[in-house]
């Protein structure tokens, strides 16, 4: 069986709210959720990080841990991985064959056939087992309450920050985006989340007393003495100092949350010493998050594309590049909000853009907005230094004229594998 094949068959989007496929195919596999201690993690920025800092540290620790995530940014295989090792194709093949059964069983029966999205769910539950993990860390897909990541039942719940994003599925305000994220909030457990608008901690606060859930609310006043020292950000939490390698102001929040989640599993027994602790949040690396990808002349790739990611971003260029020249290179799905994004990114006067319309290979879910479209838009703000290239002859005029520029590759993290590809030619 070729498996890239068999997989681009399925449905990648997201359909109507229910877990009936998933939950079928728990019960056809012998409810494989059910065999594993799981941290569960939700929210619109910041899912990632979280996930990789944790899963770090716990391995460092000397923890099997399974990681599921997503997207992938050069292969499927990375969207399950147990110590950082990627499910091979021959073990991806092996539980397509337990899969396919129960899809073409489900699929006979039901409208709505089963997405790539549940199918990779299941499998990964299934690798999970196989490899006995002490422990899994699993980002939901797409919200929480009716995301098919939802049929576990976890140690901990992690809710990082909530904004707008996917408003036609999730809905068009924070108080009902917050409501599908807290769906993960599951009785008699625990939840961490980071204090924000009062509306939203009303009702992370009110989801976890109705589950006799014990909150852990973290407040920004918690953490104190942030700097940066030209490798690490330095700051203090609970009297302790801490050194993380991932960059910008937003993440020592997200660092905050894995402490806290340390915490609760060193109570539950697990022993992560000092030591695990300092190397995993020194030695983590998520790609595509304002990630260094080329020396001379400096790019950086951050596929942040929603509002709140691209002030995040923003604020870490401030923090980090404040007086060099700026080159942004910038394509964006047709899903997102891109009108938003150039609105936010062009406020950058002295900055110099060029538009470009993605990856050559458009298939369903690669479908960017044409760089016409996106040049058009910026034109509304300003009328210098915007121009349109295609991806490639934008990095490659890039590699060979800039000098002193920094060169900022953003808007999505479906370039990643060509912009990757293209430096290393």
């Amino acid at each position: 069986m070729e498996t890239n094949t068999y997989l681009s068959k399925f449905y990648k989007g997201t359909k109507g709210p229910t877990l009936e496929a998933i939950q079928y195919f728990m019960e056809q596999l012998d409810f494989p959720q059910n065999k594993l201690k799981i941290v569960h993690v939700a929210g619109t920025n910041g899912k990632g990080s979280v996930c990789e800092m944790l899963s770090n540290v716990l391995e460092k620790a000397g923890y099997i841990v399974g990681k599921f995530m997503s997207p992938h940014i050069i292969k499927f295989n990375e969207r399950i991985c147990v110590n950082h090792q990627e499910i091979s194709d021959e073990e991806l093949e092996k539980y397509i064959k337990i899969m396919n059964p129960i899809v073409e069983q489900y699929n006979e029966n039901h409208s709505v056939k089963v997405t790539l999205f549940e199918l990779e769910t299941a499998v990964a539950l299934l690798h999970f087992v196989s490899k006995k993990c002490d422990i899994v860390i699993m980002e939901t897909g797409l919200g929480g309450l009716c995301d098919c990541t939802n049929i576990v039942y976890p140690m901990i719940s992690m809710i990082t920050s909530i904004g707008y994003d996917h408003m036609d599925i999730l809905g068009k305000t924070l108080e009902e985006i917050t409501i599908q994220k807290a769906g993960i909030i599951k009785q008699n457990s625990e939840t961490i989340f980071i204090k924000q608008e009062p509306q939203v901690n009303e009702i992370i606060e009110q989801t976890c007393k109705q589950k006799n859930n014990m909150l852990h609310l973290i407040s920004p006043q918690d953490w104190s003495k942030p700097e940066y020292n030209g490798e690490y950000q330095i700051f203090h939490y609970k009297g302790k100092q801490i050194e993380i390698n991932l960059k910008g102001k937003k993440q020592i929040g997200n660092a905050c949350m894995v402490l806290e989640a340390i915490k609760i599993l060193q109570n539950k027994g697990y022993n992560i010493p000092e030591e695990a602790i300092e190397n995993g949040l020194k030695t983590v690396v998520h790609k595509a998050r304002f990630e260094k990808i080329y020396e001379y002349p400096l790019m950086i790739f951050d596929g942040g594309h929603n509002e709140a990611a691209i002030q995040n971003l923003k604020e870490t260029i401030k923090q980090y590049y404040p007086q060099n020249k700026k080159i942004y290179i910038i394509s964006i799905l047709k899903t997102k909000d891109y009108k938003t994004v150039i609105k936010e990114l062009i406020e950058d006067k002295d900055a110099s853009f060029i538009f470009t319309d993605g990856t050559k290979d458009k298939d369903e879910v690669k479908c960017y907005v044409e760089k016409e479209t996106l040049y058009e838009e910026a034109l509304k703000y300003r009328k210098d230094n915007i121009y349109m290239d295609s991806l490639e002859n934008a990095i490659n005029k890039c590699k060979q004229e800039c000098k002193d520029e920094v060169v900022f590759i953003v808007g999505s993290f479906y370039t990643y594998q060509e912009v990757i590809q293209n430096l290393k030619k």
